[in-house]
């Protein structure tokens, strides 16, 4: 019996409807990665027949997806920012959601020199993908993603390093802990923006025990108070880090972001604004930094 066309393999993906609203993508991008072919490939020579080791390894592959499991960690990549990124069970998959921090911090810095050096912080970057992000579009800023998980940097890492972005520095840390103190042991270091798509998910929302968050991490998706202890963490601590009239953006729930600007005016942040998703939810609030010298309102 001859092996499996990439036709028919095409045709399996209405048993992944159930499962996915991208069944045929998913089948796709699997095809792609074991037949390492992109996707025009797929559909001139839709009549080849895999392998014996590549039907194998598709059968595998599909089987998993069928299971459940995301399909950024079968192939181990995802797009972001046009950007292919390594993936893994150790962060977040990165989401077309979050390339709305990318747009807002090219917009607010927009009217920039186009070889103006700023300073930029990326809190509990996971892959990397916003900071590299920026990154590729911002080549003469000074960039540092940092996160609290060693496995995370490591896949940070790991993408800087094969997008040879060497204006990216990958740090270790508990939010802000590692960048607390200079040599003086006085003074923090201060960045002209400072992006997070920190852990934003109330612990008893039942929306972790489906789609994809099954397979990812909770350290990286739940908070307590609701789920906006990290977020309140950020605000409370982030106006320190920030150079005057910088700006500060934050990722959150659908429906934290009367919460998230309340807590951003009590520490003295203006200007601040909610954005939406692609989905329409409200998605991001930034503020921007007082005037020099001006202390938030809550300490």
């Amino acid at each position: 019996m001859s092996n499996i066309t990439v036709a028919q393999c095409l045709q399996l993906s209405s048993e992944l409807e159930s499962i996915s609203d991208s069944a045929r993508l998913d089948v796709e991008l699997i095809l792609c990665n074991v037949l390492q072919k992109n996707r025009t490939w797929l559909f001139t020579w839709s009549d080849k027949n895999l392998t014996a080791e590549q039907q194998q390894l598709f059968n595998e592959f599909f089987s998993r997806r069928k299971s459940g499991e995301p399909i950024a960690h079968i192939i181990g990549q995802r797009e972001f920012w046009s950007l292919p990124l390594s993936v893994n069970n150790s962060t977040l998959i990165p989401r077309p959601d979050t390339e709305l921090l990318v747009e807002l911090v090219l917009e607010l810095f927009a009217a920039d020199e186009p070889q103006k050096k700023r300073r930029c912080l990326d809190l509990g970057t996971g892959t990397g993908a916003i900071v590299l992000a920026i990154a590729s579009e911002k080549p003469d800023w000074q960039l540092f993603g940092v996160d609290k998980s060693a496995d995370a940097i490591a896949l940070a890492e790991k993408n800087r390093a094969a997008l040879q972005f060497n204006q990216v520095t990958m740090l270790q840390s508990d939010w802000f802990a590692a960048l607390s103190l200079h040599a003086d042991e006085t003074a923090v270091q201060q960045f002209d923006v400072i992006v997070s798509n920190p852990p934003y998910i109330d612990p008893q929302d039942p929306h972790l025990d489906q789609g994809d968050v099954r397979f990812e991490p909770r350290s990286a998706l739940i908070a307590d108070n609701k789920g906006l202890a990290d977020i309140e963490l950020i605000i409370q601590q982030g106006w320190d880090y920030l150079c005057p009239q910088g700006w500060l953006l934050l990722e959150h729930g659908y429906d934290q972001s009367v919460a998230v600007r309340d807590l951003l005016r009590a520490r003295g942040f203006v200007q601040i604004e909610t954005r939406f998703d692609l989905g329409g939810n409200e998605r991001v609030s930034f503020g921007k930094k007082d005037v020099v010298g001006r202390k938030g309102a809550a300490e």
